[in-house]
């Protein structure tokens, strides 16, 4: 019989894109979805990859442990992905709460369902590099000490030590993946990669003439998001849980991830871009930079994207959708 998986946030980025990866192994697919007043609009990712029919999509919320206890009950899945967070760092100080109600209180939600209704299963827990924060050493590992500098990742940092804790207390193969940076044409536009992208194809288009962004010099280890869903599975299929980081091992700045952009349609980034004070963020994470060595040895994992190539591809999927006025 088909393994069965459950995804939390799978109609996010991350998601969308493992949903593809494990139907081309052969899974089926559950997801959690949230109720909305926009049902229809909310599975564009899944649209986007041809792969919206081929998922099943529940009711349910990580706030609510009731309907988490139901799914996981009526699905019965082998392997849970924790995915779903309020994951735009920079809501986080406006909706701190919020952030840590879902992105740090909901994976004991999901956790504990696991524990109550299918301890058999392997469970995924997507913690971030933002986690490191105010970094303590030039490249971060899975010792690195942790220095979360927004509520974002203060709620990441609960979410990552109550996977270890319900792996060590209740013997649960849980494993943790600390992503760095990952995007693509399916990261949302409030993301820095994805407004770049997506307003450097409206100017080649017409439809405006400036890209206002903050901190430029902040660097960042960007990788594509199709390398780390792989990553992912890659964990859930070891004999033992564990933590690994994922990453690339290589930083950039906003201002060179520009370039690429602008360069892609022959546009020259000065005349464009504008800095804008308003947008600086109230504690930057200045340098994020990942040791992946023990993901690529211990999972045999290496990234097969490179950030030229994801910069590209993501202004050609906004000029496609800039030229049809389809912005999501």
């Amino acid at each position: 019989m088909a393994k069965k998986a459950l995804i939390t946030g799978i109609t996010g980025q991350d998601g969308a894109y493992l949903s593809q990866f494990l139907l081309s192994k052969g899974y089926e697919v559950f997801g959690v979805i949230r109720r909305s007043s926009h049902r229809g609009v909310e599975d564009h990712r899944l649209r986007w990859l041809g792969i919206s029919g081929e998922v099943h999509l529940l009711d349910g919320d990580l706030g609510d442990l009731s309907s988490l206890l139901r799914i996981v009950q009526e699905v019965r899945p082998d392997e849970i992905y924790n995915l779903a967070a309020q994951s735009f760092v920079a809501s986080s100080w406006r909706q701190p709460l919020l952030t840590g109600q879902v992105t740090a209180l909901g994976v004991t939600n999901i956790l504990e369902a696991m524990r109550l209704e299918a301890p058999g299963a392997r469970f995924y827990q997507a913690s971030s590099s933002e986690m490191y924060g105010l970094i303590q050493q030039p490249m971060q590992n899975e010792s690195t000490p942790f220095y979360p500098r927004s509520p974002y990742a203060v709620a990441k940092l609960y979410g990552h030590w109550i996977t270890v804790n319900y792996r060590e207390s209740f013997g649960l193969h849980a494993s943790s993946g600390i992503l760095f940076n990952h995007e693509s044409p399916l990261r949302g536009v409030e993301f820095v990669t994805r407004k770049v992208t997506s307003t450097v194809a409206r100017i080649k288009l017409g439809r405006t003439d400036v890209l206002r962004l903050g901190n430029i010099d902040a660097k960042r280890d960007w990788g594509h998001a199709r390398d780390y869903v792989r990553a992912m599975w890659l964990m859930l299929q070891q004999d033992k849980p564990d933590d690994y980081v994922v990453a690339t091992g290589v930083t950039t700045t906003v201002r060179d991830m520009c370039r690429i952009a602008f360069d892609h349609v022959g546009l020259d980034m000065e005349k464009h871009l504008v800095i804008d004070p308003a947008l600086f963020r109230p504690a930057e994470v200045e340098v994020l930079l990942g040791d992946s060595s023990k993901a690529r040895r211990a999972l045999g994992w290496q990234p097969e994207i490179d950030l030229d190539t994801m910069i590209r591809e993501m202004v050609d999927s906004d000029l496609v959708r800039v030229g049809q006025e389809y912005y999501e």
